[in-house]
């Protein structure tokens, strides 16, 4: 199955424009109805907004959103731009504002909605679907540094790290780069670092 990214977990956030209250919050969901049941939830939470603007994108394709009374194209467009910028899929994002009494204007909403989609996305992180090879890494102390940045650099995601005598990275690589990484590693290490691979798994795994 090909790769694809996903909210890392819950996502939320808050910031006031002009008196306005923008409340932002991601949920990962993996069907339309998840969605839609999410939004109907942060509606009745929030009965009392003005606004309860939403997006969300499915990876079968289907994308969807609402400006919830705001001027045509100044939320839900712009909350779902977000996550098409960020490739990130089985998503809904829930905006809501409480009115401040000042006017924004259509570039002032735009902006505000797309900071508050942005912000929470920030908030939730982002995980990468795909197969994993799982390995460890032992290193000398000297070493670490470099090995975390190779690592990071080749797409993997260091999950965690044993001291002692020497250093052991638990690392995940994505599947088809783990044999070129054992190799730079080994290049570059003179010999001294040697890869070794502990098992493969397709699941979710946060990458910022």
């Amino acid at each position: 199955m090909s790769e694809y990214y996903i909210p890392g977990g819950p996502g939320e956030s808050e910031f006031t424009e002009k008196r306005s209250r923008f409340l932002g919050h991601v949920r990962m969901v993996e069907s339309e109805d998840e969605a839609r049941a999410f939004i109907a939830d942060m509606k009745k939470k929030y009965y009392d907004a003005r606004h309860n603007c939403w997006c969300y994108s499915i990876r079968d394709g289907a994308e969807r959103y609402s400006d919830d009374g705001e001027p045509q194209g100044s939320a839900g467009i712009p909350m779902l731009e977000v996550l098409r910028r960020q490739n990130v899929t089985n998503a809904v994002c829930v905006v809501t504002r409480y009115f401040g009494g000042v006017l924004l204007g259509t570039g002032g909403l735009l902006r505000a909605y797309t900071k508050s989609t942005a912000d929470a996305l920030d908030a939730a992180g982002v995980s990468a679907v795909r197969r994993w090879v799982a390995a460890e890494l032992p290193c000398s102390y000297a070493q670490l540094e470099r090995m975390k940045l190779e690592s990071a650099e080749t797409g993997g995601v260091v999950e965690n790290i044993e001291y002692g005598a020497g250093v052991t990275l638990k690392i995940l690589l994505p599947e088809e780069q783990s044999e070129s990484f054992a190799a730079r590693i080994y290049d570059l290490s003179a010999g001294s670092v040697k890869l070794r691979t502990t098992g493969e798994s397709y699941r979710a795994v946060r990458v910022r």
